[in-house]
């Protein structure tokens, strides 16, 4: 799907990197696209800045390597093309004239691709997706994934602890495998059995030291 937005007016691939990894909220993509501005993505921290839906509030959200290594190709890509500076927006249409991105033309490229593809992705889809994979990592906690996801209710949050038909399929084969390694493997020898100091036969049995 990535691959199919490269021509598309609308969020280029770093938008559909960053969506699937940071797990910042659908709503939040209004700030992402029509407000957010160059100086909300920082590298260095590795955090981008939204506005989550309905309390309005400012978040800083944590976003993966790979998305920001994506966002300098497309600062490249769009440089000279675009005004620079940290005020002026993150995100601008791929096609000319030039315009900063809207979170309406954003949603109209998922359209055109998901028509392209006969698929039926949404943001909210790769905001799923992003929670599904920290939900899967068992050393993150949950409510770190309820402070990045933005729920208010831990319990919102444990919905994405269900794993997918993939996920299932996928463990529940692992599963099966190892119980036939088991079976195949051969069974392990009996631990030797135990033995004696020869002084203490010789003293069981009386014979005297040296004969």
């Amino acid at each position: 799907m990535i691959d199919s937005t490269r021509s598309s007016r609308g969020c280029p691939r770093i938008g559909i990197g960053r969506w699937s990894r940071s797990g910042s909220p659908a709503g939040s993509a209004r700030r992402s696209c029509s407000e957010a501005r160059v100086r909300d993505a920082d590298p260095g921290r590795q955090v981008i800045t939204v506005v989550r839906k309905g309390t309005r509030s400012v978040q800083e959200v944590p976003a993966s390597p790979d998305a920001f290594v994506y966002l300098r190709i497309y600062q490249e890509q769009m440089r000279g093309l675009v005004p620079p500076g940290r005020t002026q927006p993150l995100w601008w249409t791929l096609r000319r004239p030039y315009r900063p991105l809207t979170y309406h033309a954003a949603h109209r490229m998922f359209e055109r691709v998901n028509t392209l593809l006969g698929a039926s992705w949404t943001l909210h889809a790769l905001r799923h997706t992003a929670a599904q994979r920290m939900a899967a990592d068992p050393d993150l906690p949950l409510t770190h994934i309820q402070a990045v996801l933005g729920h208010a209710s831990l319990t919102t949050t444990e919905r994405y602890l269900i794993p997918g038909r993939d996920a299932v399929v996928e463990q529940v084969l692992a599963h099966y495998a190892r119980q036939a390694a088991r079976r195949d493997q051969p069974a392990p020898a009996p631990p030797p059995g135990p033995t004696y100091d020869p002084r203490s036969l010789e003293i069981l049995w009386g014979r005297p030291d040296g004969v």
